[in-house]
């Protein structure tokens, strides 16, 4: 009694993330309530709860770190749904297009500020900045739309991955152009440590990972298995990042490491509703960012870069997926998917300003513009997606070319195709004799179970199995629930 009468003071950083709860829930809503879509809630939040606005949150690092883990739960889960052989056949796409298009925008930047007096070396690091584009948006709304298997979700992906490769080399050339470079053989050594990395995780996931979840799934708990997941996923990508490979890419490796494994859509369902929390958080850490002050003071030098920045990243993406053979339409979705900034640029201009560098070689206002040119195009983002794809819907029609709805462009499951059929939650005796009996009487049927033993029975008598849980929508949607 005498404890429990005690007065308890809440922690110092709880009264930030109500506030950051509260608003982002809010804010959400009112948003969708006009038909903005969430990415777009979630940075318009950030910017308004933020230190240069509002002031509800100053505790930017706690926010850094949840919206890090945000981050490598997004890429985890787009690494599940895309196994190696998915990623083999685009392998043409990420070494050609992804090299053309960051090559082609550090070119470009470099030669434009040249023409004004600006130093190579602040040319080339200027546009390893522009060249980036945000990984976690562009896949978002990939998966939010279901065109990770279009031609332009294909093409930007491929992209981004070459992308967060050219991160590793982008923070080695850094202090090279700072003049304070490291030695030949420590860049020789961090490269082939990346190399290293990627080769190691596409043995773990053909050799090891499909009997480490086997072994997990068999003591049936959920919670075991998500704790499981959720320790792979955290585990493999710091210690990617330990090897200089960034946190994003070592997640996006952790996925496909899981994807080889029969039980990668259960894993998927489980994670799924702790990726939306935390990716949500990234999001409005990143509007945290916007300077309303510097935007309000100089709008002119803000649009201005917005408007270059914009310009070359869409000319460049077109240009890159041209030179693949993709049709123009489908090239102009991906350049507008790609038109923004990434959020590795954010940590690249901060490390180039402890090095002497800054974005065009402006030193005063010069970070604040790029910021702020950044966050404001990745609120467009959104929108410059639904333009794209009402584009190409358009230059379809003209041609007289169906447009692909949102469901042909998705990967189909191994029973997307069937129809009319059972749904069969759970393969226990009963669950096995009702699929013998729809099988024997020719109606098609699926069952969804936990349970290896199970599964592993029912697949001895031809019977259509999916590893996943009943309860979860994702998987419903591969049994083919619609």
């Amino acid at each position: 009694m005498f404890l429990a009468s005690l007065p308890v003071a809440a922690p110092a950083f709880l009264a930030e993330v109500v506030a950051l709860l509260v608003a982002t829930a809010l804010v959400a809503y009112l948003c969708d309530r006009i038909g903005i879509m969430p990415i777009v809630s979630f940075l318009i939040t950030g910017s308004l709860i933020g230190p240069h606005a509002l002031g509800l949150v100053q505790n930017e690092s706690l926010i850094e770190a949840a919206a890090e883990v945000g981050v490598i739960l997004l890429l985890f889960t787009i690494g599940i749904e895309f196994s190696l052989e998915k990623l083999a056949r685009i392998k043409r796409i990420i070494l050609i297009g992804g090299g053309l298009q960051v090559g082609l925008v550090i070119g470009l930047v470099t030669g434009l500020l040249l023409l004004f007096g600006v130093d190579w070396r602040t040319g080339v690091f200027t546009g390893c900045l522009v060249a980036l584009s945000s990984t976690a948006i562009v896949l978002k709304l990939l998966m939010s739309g279901g065109d990770m298997a279009s031609e332009e979700g294909k093409a930007a992906l491929g992209i981004l991955i070459f992308q967060d490769l050219a991160v590793v080399a982008m923070v080695l050339l850094v202090p090279m152009l700072a003049g304070t470079a490291a030695s030949g053989l420590e860049i020789v050594l961090a490269l082939g440590k990346a190399a290293g990395i990627v080769v190691i995780v596409i043995i773990a996931a053909r050799r090891i990972m499909p009997r480490v979840l086997e072994a997990v799934a068999r003591t049936c708990s959920q919670e075991i298995f998500l704790l499981s997941v959720v320790a792979i996923c955290l585990g493999t990508a710091f210690l990617t990042n330990l090897a200089g490979v960034s946190l994003s890419l070592g997640a996006f490796l952790a996925g496909l490491v899981v994807s080889e494994s029969r039980y990668s859509q259960l894993a998927f369902g489980e994670i799924l509703p702790l990726q939306i929390l935390f990716s949500a958080t990234f999001f409005v850490s990143v509007g945290l960012l916007l300077d309303f002050g510097f935007l309000m003071q100089y709008p002119l030098v803000v649009l201005a870069t917005i408007l270059a920045v914009f310009a070359l990243k869409v000319l460049t993406t077109w240009l890159s997926t041209l030179a693949l053979g993709y049709r123009a339409m489908s090239g102009l979705c991906a350049a507008m998917l790609l038109a923004q900034v990434g959020e590795f640029s954010f940590v690249l201009e901060h490390t180039g300003r402890g090095a002497g560098l800054y974005p065009a070689g402006i030193q005063a206002g010069g970070p604040e513009a790029f910021i702020a040119a950044t966050v404001a195009l990745m609120i467009a983002t959104p929108f410059l997606y639904r333009f794209g794809d009402s584009m190409r819907g358009w230059a379809a029609r003209s041609q007289g070319i169906g447009s692909e709805t949102a469901a042909e462009r998705q990967d189909e499951s191994e029973y997307a195709g069937l129809s009319d059929h059972v749904i069969i939650a759970g393969l226990g005796e009963v669950g096995q004799a009702l699929a013998r009996v729809l099988e024997e009487r020719g109606v098609p049927n699926v069952s969804l179970t936990l349970s290896p033993d199970g599964a592993l029975e029912a697949e001895r008598h031809n019977l259509r199995v999916l590893r996943g849980n009943y309860t979860r929508k994702h998987e419903l949607q591969l049994a083919g629930v619609h």
